[in-house]
């Protein structure tokens, strides 16, 4: 059963203690995904996120010939335990010049970007597609140094929709550009191994390059000859619920199990619970400086958020698309550049748009645990990276807040097994 088109978040009343497990982090799943597949035997990744963006991948992969199996995992049910027979760099399908095989990535930066790299291994054409806003994000830097390395690229406008011509490995170097994504020198580096490609990186802005690093070192400490690799919980994810904690009780609310790899900028998160005046998004947090936006209104004092301008390029406009929604719910918020400034606000009620953003879905949900009146529109948005999140903010505690979830259009009280997104 679907979630209704808008919900309400009722607060809930604080609660002794709780404990939250949240999925894998995807952005591992999905570079683990690639470097499994290219691997010289099979290869187990427990604690797999199982989310729109990583059922694409799988999805991908199995239209390339890979053999994937997924099963349940008993430690979250958003994660999934996935084994992939790696195939040593050999990509087993591909199509022809007049019927490329078709590989559709959605909303997925992940897949469309590392995707893209993969297949100029494989022999054949590929042609990668996905939504009307993923038609709209970055591509050039990338496709252009693919086009460096000696493989054909047509793509108009250097964006999706794009043909790749697969050729094999073709060892050489290669220098891509960060400064719209990271993404780009990702995508270089995982297949990198077994291409022989040497990937230097330039225009690199600070806020892009730990999930480079994160690359690096899971490209070191993966099991390239098969075996077992276990995915860290999602940080950015987790976020919200350190949120929560703010909100609700800091010795209240914990996130179990929260990664001390160092691979995740936002495993930072629960250092910044009390707001200091000034947040970067090049110095501080990755994706979750969106949570501590939104709980900025709340704080006692102003906060400037800075060098936001990756926010721009992501699922929608997400700069806008903040200002906006803390607006309509009576905050304060000045945008100047690439900041925002919030000042202390009496917040209340408002039906949030989502502009199809999981993010945003998330991140105003937990503002409504605090805010009576807090309305989402599409909450199915959240799929993408966490379809169990509503399902944890109306479980009972200690595995879940205890809020309740009301389907606005009946008023009817959602029990926690309806809210998981399809």
């Amino acid at each position: 059963m679907p979630l209704p088109d808008l919900i309400e978040i009722v607060p809930p009343p604080a609660p002794a203690f709780v404990s939250i497990t949240v999925p894998g982090s995807k952005s591992i799943t999905n570079r683990a995904l690639i470097l499994a597949a290219l691997a010289s035997g099979t290869v187990t990744l427990s604690g797999a996120l199982w989310s729109e963006d990583t059922q694409v991948m799988v999805d991908c992969l199995r239209r390339m010939g890979f053999a994937v199996g997924v099963a349940m995992d008993l430690a979250e049910e958003g994660n999934r335990i996935i084994q992939v027979e790696g195939q040593g760099g050999r990509i087993p399908l591909a199509g022809s010049e007049a019927a490329p095989l078709e590989l559709h990535v959605g909303n997925a930066g992940t897949a469309a970007r590392f995707l893209a790299a993969m297949v100029c291994l494989g022999h054949g054409v590929y042609r990668l597609s996905g939504v009307p806003r993923m038609h709209q994000r970055p591509q050039a830097s990338l496709l252009q140094a693919l086009r460096g390395l000696g493989y054909r690229v047509d793509a108009p406008g250097d964006r999706l929709p794009a043909v790749i011509h697969g050729t094999g490995p073709r060892p050489g170097s290669a220098r891509v550009s960060v400064a719209e994504s990271s993404q780009f020198a990702s995508a270089l580096l995982l297949p990198g191994r077994v291409a022989g490609w040497e990937v230097g990186v330039s225009d690199a802005n600070p806020d892009e390059l730990p999930y480079v690093e994160m690359t690096r070192r899971l490209v070191e400490a993966f099991p390239h000859g098969g075996g077992e690799f276990r995915i860290e919980p999602d940080a950015s994810s987790g976020s919200y619920f350190w949120g929560a904690a703010r909100l609700l009780g800091r010795n209240r609310v914990e996130v179990a199990r929260w990664p001390g790899s160092g691979w995740q900028v936002d495993a930072r998160y629960p250092d910044f619970l009390d707001l200091p005046s000034e947040v970067s998004r090049e110095r501080d947090l990755g994706d979750s400086i969106m949570t501590a936006i939104a709980l900025a209104p709340l704080e006692d004092h102003p906060v400037r958020f800075t060098d936001l301008g990756r926010l721009r390029l992501q699922e929608c406009e997400r700069v806008v698309a903040l200002r906006t929604e803390l607006t309509r719910c009576g905050a304060l918020v000045t945008e100047s550049g690439d900041s925002l400034l919030v000042r202390p606000s009496i917040l209340h009620g408002a039906e949030i748009e989502t502009y199809e953003d999981h993010r945003m879905a998330m991140c105003f949900a937990m503002l409504g645990l605090r805010v009576p009146g807090i309305r989402i529109r599409n909450p199915r948005c959240v799929r993408k990276t966490f379809p169990n999140f509503f399902h944890k903010l109306a479980a009972q505690p200690p595995f879940g807040l205890g809020a309740l979830v009301l389907d606005v259009a009946t008023g009817r009280v959602m029990s926690p097994k309806e809210l998981n997104a399809e």
